[in-house]
């Protein structure tokens, strides 16, 4: 059965999943990167940017399992990048170069109209106008029964888990101290989701998978 999941999603030690300030030089706001760390060395991650072998464990096999089954991803506007507003023209295609590691339809949330387009490995990126419940309904249609992924910003996160639409949630809780950003946690009445929670102590970071229904 297909399920609406959000893998590997970083945060910091006070809950914040991205630092303030986002821009080209800071792509996860100022500190942000700092929560990847656990990620880099892995295999995985090396694998997917065509580099070293990496490293395995924990961590390594946290990361593999976030691309398990994946027929769609849904991202936030600030995910895909710094542009605030309309879009003043069609050049920008994400951070990620011409292959983003997708390979699979993704959803951008916006408020303002841009026509689909499709990158190297088969990634083709889609903008949703509607809200997330739009985006969703899509995502489903074009995942062919497999999972759907919520990649991030936090604020999208936090809104399908405030619309209780999220299955599965797999938390990577990085050493660092962030202070400011945007915050997971603030707000939310965890208790409430009826999410159990199963813990796993990883080389670089402490993992956490909440599972609805558990």
């Amino acid at each position: 059965m297909s399920k609406v999941k959000v893998a590997a999603f970083s945060i910091s030690l006070d809950g914040y999943g991205a630092g303030p300030s986002q821009d080209l030089q800071n792509p996860m706001g100022i500190g942000g990167m700092d929560l990847h760390k656990w990620v880099f060395p892995t295999k995985a991650f090396q694998k997917m940017h065509g580099q070293g072998s990496g490293t395995d464990g924990v961590d390594n096999e946290f990361a593999e399992r976030s691309f398990d089954n994946l027929g769609a991803w849904i991202l936030g506007r600030n995910m895909f990048g710094p542009i605030r507003g309309d879009w003043p023209n069609e050049e920008w295609k994400g951070w990620w170069g011409e292959t983003p590691p997708y390979h699979v339809p993704v959803f951008v949330l916006t408020h303002y109209p841009r026509k689909s387009f499709e990158m190297k490995g088969g990634t083709v990126f889609h903008f949703v106008t509607g809200g997330i419940k739009s985006a969703l309904d899509e995502a489903k249609k074009a995942a062919g029964g497999k999972d759907i992924r919520i990649g991030g910003g936090t604020s999208t996160v936090r809104q399908f888990l405030q619309a209780g639409y999220i299955d599965e949630l797999h938390l990577a809780l990085s050493p660092v101290l962030l202070g400011k950003g945007e915050n997971l946690f603030a707000g939310l009445d965890w208790s409430s989701m009826g999410f159990s929670i199963e813990r796993v102590n990883g080389e670089m970071a402490t993992h956490y998978v909440l599972k609805k229904g558990g």
